[in-house]
């Protein structure tokens, strides 16, 4: 059996932008070293989108430093653009993993297309942290879409495999740690083994349905978090689940996070500020 070290509800949205209704439904600041190495879960909408013309909604042009931000698009589309360079659209299914590393710029917004016709809109974006080691690594940017992405079918579950392993079947996503990110859909009530290394923190956010451990049942905005311990997981999970499942080795290191870096010192915060005051993150260069 597993420990149970935190769970933790959010009903209410805030705004993020003009563009992303969210949730924060994982948190480095709430639950401390129980959530390493994934610093946040933001769970933007279900929400509908009038139609309308001019500047997409959306996020302008801001940094980060020291870790990695994972976007999964259910409805809608994401225009991404950074000052690597690297840019583009992600629609249903997609997944955009930017490596933020010694430091970059970028800008998400609404694609053109999807502003113009609006329509239902949902995504999760997840914050990995990075120890100390490769705080430092190059900014870069990995466009994971959805045919890229194996799935895992069994019992009415299906399971694609964004990142780490689910068994023998390996996702497409480079990471600089030992995780697992799981995007699990269930058509119908069951249990469920999850195939986790037993070394690894896990965190079950249920965005939809509910999943229940031992009597009790979470559901809807629910984040449970379970303590290294049994190999394996066994969970039940009701008809319509929508489920991420992260896994991964904790990171011993101090996290010392302010605003958009995360580093392990105040210091190496006060250093990553300056060096976004003075350029050293480059620039997004300006649409053709």
């Amino acid at each position: 059996m597993r420990d149970i070290t935190g769970v933790f509800s959010e009903k209410r949205q805030h705004w993020v932008g003009d563009g992303f209704p969210v949730r924060s439904l994982l948190s480095h600041h709430a639950a401390g070293a129980a959530a390493s190495p994934f610093l946040l879960l933001d769970h933007a909408g279900p929400h509908e989108f009038a139609p309308k013309l001019g500047q997409p909604r959306g996020v302008g042009a801001h940094p980060h430093k020291g870790f990695e931000t994972v976007t999964i698009v259910y409805d809608g589309e994401v225009e991404h653009r950074d000052s690597t360079g690297a840019g583009g659209v992600i629609g249903p299914g997609d997944v955009q993993w930017m490596t933020a590393g010694d430091g970059i710029i970028h800008e998400e917004f609404h694609s053109p297309e999807f502003t113009r016709k609006g329509g239902a809109f949902e995504m999760v974006q997840l914050w990995v942290n990075l120890p100390a080691k490769d705080k430092s690594a190059p900014a870069g940017y990995q466009n994971i879409t959805n045919d890229m992405i194996p799935v895992v079918e069994n019992n009415g579950a299906r399971v694609r495999v964004i990142a780490g392993a689910y068994g023998e079947v390996d996702g497409p996503a480079r990471t600089f740690t030992d995780i697992n990110v799981w995007d699990v859909r269930v058509a119908k009530s069951q249990t469920m083994t999850l195939p986790v290394p037993a070394s690894h923190n896990v965190s079950l956010v249920v965005l939809n349905g509910a999943v229940v451990l031992g009597e009790v049942a979470f559901t809807d905005g629910a984040t449970l978090m379970l303590a290294p311990g049994d190999a394996d997981v066994e969970i039940g999970v009701t008809e319509g689940t929508k489920l991420v499942v992260l896994s991964g080795e904790p990171i011993d290191e101090p996290v010392f996070a302010y605003g958009p870096f995360v580093m392990n010192t105040e210091a190496e915060i006060r250093t990553a500020i300056a060096d976004f005051n003075a350029g050293r993150f480059g620039r997004i260069a300006q649409a053709a």
